[in-house]
């Protein structure tokens, strides 16, 4: 979290740097290997008030931050996230206006884009500096657009950040939640989940053969539903991970999955009423209470195999 790392501009909090050691070292502990994210949307105030990313210097700000926080952690951290769905933040963030900054231009939003750009390409080039033996890349989130859509909406959504930054990724890292047609808002599908999100997870499939032009391994970063009642979970996750069997067997070399998510979580202008989480958190008490998924889950994982 930059803005918990970095609270002051040029001026950095010990007290939390020592909190992020303390959670990697006990997750190195117990055998867990930590993907790092160093951005995921959230600024500090500080950088906010100078623009945030329209800011000239923005990609300077965020490569002294990468600097500190990698320089920190070597040695604990294999796999750095630069930017987590870039895609997603600019065109909420800035198409759409509906997140801040609530701005609407597409040429506002090719300018965040640009800067988003050039600050990854900074960040790997600092990283594999500091640790030349470092994986780094981004997570972007991918759709598999099908008829007319494909035409219009796959080069830009899909595979506009991963082409711009192909010489400076280690990984292509993708997250995935459903498909669209233009068939979508006429016919409704018979499986959504509790946000009325279409259920395809053949979508996913076509997503990572797409992704085999980049010649990179890939990792699945996020991959889930909000589904409050635990109903659709464990076959939503079967299902998916048939159809990534599918993909790497023919070919795509998938190296990773990461289901979204462990716990229900702050899904950002939802709030914390979707429910994402293999373990449901009781928000008044905070107690962790594992959902049947889970232990299916921990089958699928302890066995390394699907039983079907």
């Amino acid at each position: 979290e930059w803005a918990r790392i970095e609270p002051i501009e040029g001026k950095f909090n010990q007290v939390e740097i020592d909190h992020y050691w303390q959670v990697l070292l006990a997750l190195k502990k117990r055998g867990i290997e930590p993907f790092v994210t160093l951005y995921h949307w959230t600024l500090p105030t500080w950088f906010n008030e100078k623009g945030g990313w329209l800011n000239i210097g923005a990609s300077e700000y965020f490569a002294r931050f990468v600097e500190k926080v990698v320089s920190e952690y070597k040695g604990l951290v294999r796999f750095w996230i630069t930017i987590n769905e870039p895609n997603i933040y600019t065109a909420h963030s800035f198409l759409r206006g509906v997140w801040p900054p609530f701005k609407k231009s597409f040429y506002i939003t090719q300018q965040v884009v640009r800067t988003l750009i050039e600050s990854h390409k900074k960040s790997y080039e600092i990283i594999h500096k500091i640790d030349i033996d470092a994986k780094v890349g981004i997570a972007n989130n991918n759709n598999n657009f099908k008829g007319i859509l494909r035409y219009f909406s796959d080069e830009y959504w899909n595979h506009q950040f991963f082409k711009a930054i192909n010489a400076y990724q280690d990984f292509v890292g993708v997250n995935y939640y459903f498909s669209s047609s233009v068939f979508d808002v006429i016919l409704k599908a018979k499986e959504r989940s509790d946000l009325n999100w279409k259920i395809a997870p053949k979508g996913i499939y076509y997503v990572l053969r797409d992704l085999r032009i980049y010649n990179k391994p890939v990792y699945i970063f996020e991959n889930g539903l909000a589904d409050a009642k635990d109903e659709k979970r464990e076959k939503f996750i079967k299902d998916h991970l048939q159809w990534i069997h599918k993909a790497i067997a023919e070919g795509v070399d998938v190296k990773g999955y990461f289901h979204w998510s462990l716990m229900d979580n702050f899904e950002w202008d939802k709030g914390f009423e979707p429910r994402f989480g293999l373990v449901e958190i009781d928000y008044s008490t905070l107690k962790r209470i594992p959902r049947p998924s889970f232990q299916k889950y921990a089958e699928i994982c302890k066995n390394n195999a699907l039983n079907i």
